[in-house]
């Protein structure tokens, strides 16, 4: 996403032509949203060992000629709502496929609800993924301590590391690592802007910031 003008959109078009590297940049984004949202509307039932294969039909629904990509239309409704209804015909076709003769008492009589709640959350994680792999690449190039406050963030949050214990580990001052923290989530959030801007490239700035708010929001 270094392009200024790489956008979903020109990304979905180059991979529904067949373009390989637009391919695996698809796959990369929304391999994960598709699982996760399968995972969460099948949760608790025998039909969670259906997932993998459900996500495989996602992907060749996506990627076949004539396929959901060459139907995707950027003027009629943006991305997420269009691929969350392709996962959602998918999970619907298996049910189908797998019915009983006699009908099993629903599981989750809720099903487009419950897989709408887990799409959104699967798509928050793997924008939240994204951004911290932007974060990191930015990072790379913008010298050691860029690079440590990428570290910052992961011991903070993934570990549940205090800053006071941090700064121990790497015996540094805790007030200074505190403002490194700072930073390290300033810096976090212009790389949830970026990607936020990649999948909506009309949004307004005021619309963009509401979008990271509410993807944050979903995952706690």
């Amino acid at each position: 996403m270094t392009a200024a003008d790489l956008t979903c959109w020109t990304m979905i078009r180059d991979a529904a032509g067949g373009d390989a590297d637009a391919r695996q940049r698809f796959a990369r984004l929304y391999l994960p949203v598709a699982r996760g949202a399968l995972a969460g509307r099948w949760k608790g039932s025998p039909r969670l060992a259906w997932v993998e294969d459900a996500v495989q039909d996602v992907f060749v629904e996506c990627f076949k000629a004539g396929g959901a990509l060459a139907a995707a239309d950027s003027e009629r409704s943006g991305f997420r709502a269009f691929f969350l209804g392709v996962v959602r015909n998918i999970a619907r076709r298996h049910e189908e496929k797998h019915r009983p003769a006699v009908p099993l008492p629903e599981d989750q009589p809720a099903a487009d609800t419950s897989l709408s709640v887990a799409f959104d959350r699967a798509w928050a994680r793997a924008l939240l993924k994204e951004a911290a792999r932007v974060q990191a690449e930015t990072a790379a190039g913008a010298g050691e301590r860029a690079v440590k406050r990428v570290e910052l963030l992961r011991l903070r949050f993934q570990e549940r590391l205090p800053i006071r214990a941090i700064a121990e580990r790497w015996n540094e001052d805790a007030a200074k690592l505190h403002r490194e923290y700072a930073t390290a989530r300033e810096e976090f959030r212009a790389a949830l802007r970026t990607v936020a801007a990649f999948h909506q490239p009309t949004a307004t700035g005021d619309e963009l910031d509401d979008a990271c708010r509410e993807l944050l929001a979903i995952v706690g």
